[in-house]
């Protein structure tokens, strides 16, 4: 439905946009029609049934409750198609007039009237309906002109419980006034499309007539005034609602939302292709201006996440000292790590989370996307809140999740097996390795700061606050080999990402999508991988990482998860206090177990499908198929930014490990 604040047309002044072919959304003056069109294609969606307004005089006189004529209307069918790029939904209820009726049958609910209507209220009604009708005519006009073929999806809700205990199936499509020797190829194609929609716990069937057979007002005047538009007539069954009280099931509603986005674009795509000769892809059938309630929501969120980066908190500042105390009593020590304070107040924080409109946002892929956005905020947030607090495992476990079983038996293969050699090449001290990366960075074309730093527990971090900075660990040293896979790791991904981030118009981007943890970390590894640099002794440090969250879990004890590693698997004292370090920060940080899987996922991925535009920003795996339709939509800008791809394949030994693990 419109925003309560939506630009008002005069029928003159739209019939006038669609002559000039100008983008516009607003709703018609005088008359109950909501009309949105983001970009001229030959694709149109109908919801004329969403509406449920009644004129004031008609309110007083009718004897239906709210209720009893929600029965009788299609509620949400316009979030259906909101998606699309051009829609015309029905603002007013079918009781003042049908408009899947012709005008002078379009107000005979006499049942719902305690008085039969006048000859004025009548007339009334039946201008509404004329002047949809002139701007649904003139759009099809200016589409076929401009396109050729035109296709036009219109759909319904029905009530399902009035027909007893008979199978009805969850999509309709109804043919009676279709010329299905024409168009019977887009007919069976988009039915198809509609069988693979997946809802939560109900059986999806798509069928021809079996409720309805498509004999409504809207295909005939379609097929009585043009020749060359299709019109399909889509009945979809109220199981995202509770048809009696109009309760709406939020979950099922997303994903007919989600599905019909889906549905509708691959069928017009299909359509395009065979009855205009045009080769094109889903995304080109959807709308190429991002929606202002997108870039309104996308830059409150990124004003409120300034503040928010879990590194710069959950080290500790105090790491020299704590490793000389450890030193001093190795197994009586309990940690006493010390860090930076936090700038957040976490009610407030919260409180303006939950306040962003997400609701208004109209494509469901994108609303799914920021409303996960806002649960993972919160859930950041409680983990940052409870630093050096019991409840800091409890939400690191919440946020990053700890390694399963396949994931432990993979370290242990990979820490088991015999170390194979690595040429290492020349040492070099933190402010070398500085300047080795920094040259790097500037031919990449990156402007960024490369800084030493004695308050790692890692050996390097990236910081995305401006300027971007990559932290190297000064008490280290360096080898040449270690220096490349940083460079391909930290500045390749890492810092690419925050580069690319920032050209993106969404900054969610720069944020950080859910999951972005594991699929960030999975790629830096597997540029390591790319670019020839990866190493037994590098899968090695990764596997120790996993079974040091492995012990921090089961032991809560220093001491001994740092003994394991170094009893167990020959660590040496130094790697194994910093690794043991890493999993204790905070309270008990679960993160580290991800970089191992992660590489194993992103690899497995990227044998299957490109990978390259998870550089676009801080994106994850799960996004990846919205990522590649919203670039090629133009809403997002390609990768400028990427680490080196030298298709390098590693030694067959070391091969065979990596391929040996399981996922």
């Amino acid at each position: 439905m419109p925003n309560p604040v939506s630009t008002i047309y005069s029928l003159e002044e739209m019939l006038s946009l669609i002559q000039r072919e100008q983008p516009f959304a607003g709703e018609l003056e005088s008359a109950g029609c909501f009309i949105k069109i983001e970009n001229y294609l030959p694709v149109v969606c109908t919801a004329i049934h969403a509406g449920s307004r009644l004129r004031d005089d008609l309110l007083k006189q009718c004897q239906l409750s709210k209720t009893e004529r929600n029965l009788e209307e299609a509620p949400y069918t316009d979030q259906f198609i909101a998606s699309q790029p051009i829609t015309l939904c029905g603002l007013d209820s079918r009781f003042e007039y049908d408009l899947n009726r012709a005008k002078t049958l379009s107000t005979r609910y006499k049942s719902a009237w305690t008085r039969p209507l006048s000859d004025k209220q009548r007339s009334e009604s039946h201008r509404k309906h004329s002047a949809f009708y002139q701007l649904y005519e003139a759009l099809i006009r200016k589409l076929e002109a401009m396109h050729g073929m035109v296709i036009v999806f219109d759909m319904y809700a029905y009530n399902y419980k009035q027909l007893g205990e008979k199978p009805t199936p969850v999509f309709n499509v109804g043919t009676a006034q279709i010329d299905m020797q024409r168009w019977g190829s887009v007919v069976k194609r988009f039915c198809a499309e509609l069988s693979k929609i997946q809802l939560p716990h109900i059986e999806n069937k798509t069928e021809i007539n079996a409720v309805f057979e498509g004999r409504g007002y809207l295909i005939a005047h379609t097929n009585a005034h043009f020749d060359r538009t299709l019109v399909l007539p889509t009945e979809v069954k109220k199981v995202f609602m509770e048809e009696d009280t109009g309760t709406v099931y939020p979950l099922v509603l997303n994903a007919l939302c989600s599905g019909l986005k889906g549905a509708l674009s691959q069928t017009s795509a299909y359509f395009q292709r065979r009855h205009n000769r045009r080769r094109i892809s889903k995304a080109k059938m959807l709308g190429s201006s991002i929606e202002p309630a997108i870039l309104s929501i996308d830059d409150a969120l990124s004003k409120l996440t300034r503040k928010v980066e879990t590194l710069k908190y959950v080290n500790p500042t105090n790491i020299n000292i704590e490793q000389k105390r450890f030193e001093s009593a190795p197994s009586r020590y309990k940690p006493e790590f010390r860090y930076k304070q936090l700038p957040i107040n976490a009610n407030e924080f919260k409180q303006q989370l939950y306040q962003l409109p997400i609701e208004t946002i109209s494509d469901p892929d994108l609303k799914q996307l920021y409303s996960s956005m806002v649960d993972k905020l919160s859930e950041k947030i409680d983990l940052l809140t409870s630093i050096g607090q019991e409840s800091f495992l409890y939400n690191s476990l919440r946020f990053y999740g700890r390694p399963n079983r396949t994931a432990i038996e993979n370290a242990k293969f990979l820490l088991y097996a015999k170390t194979l050699p690595e040429d290492k090449g020349q040492l070099y001290n933190a402010d070398q390795a500085a300047e080795i990366m920094l040259k790097k960075a500037q031919e990449w074309g990156m402007h960024c700061h490369i800084t030493p730093t004695a308050s790692l527990a890692a050996r390097a971090m990236v910081s995305g606050k401006k300027p971007p900075t990559l932290y190297l660990n000064s008490k280290v040293m360096y080898s040449h080999a270690e220096i490349q896979r940083l460079i391909q790791h930290e500045i390749g991904v890492h810092l690419a990402t925050t580069f690319n981030g920032r050209m993106q118009p969404l900054r969610v981007f720069s944020i950080g999508l859910p999951g972005a943890t594991e699929s960030q970390e999975g790629l830096a590894i597997l540029a390591e991988y790319k670019a020839g640099y990866m190493s037994h002794e590098r899968l090695k440090t990764l596997a120790t990482r996993v079974l040091a969250v492995d012990s921090m879990l089961k032991e809560h004890n220093f001491y001994q998860t740092f003994s394991y590693l170094t009893e167990e698997y020959g660590v040496d004292r130094d790697t194994a206090f910093v690794t043991t370090t890493r999993v204790y920060r905070g309270g008990g940080f679960t993160k580290d177990h991800l970089y191992l899987e992660g590489f194993i996922n992103t690899l497995q991925q990227a044998q299957k499908r490109s990978l390259d535009n998870l550089l676009v920003g801080k994106c994850s795996y799960q996004y990846l198929d919205l990522i590649d339709e919203l670039v090629e939509r133009g809403w997002l800008i390609k990768p400028q930014f990427r680490f080196d791809d030298l298709g390098s394949e590693p030694e067959p030994t070391l091969k065979y490990l990596i391929e040996s693990l399981r996922h």
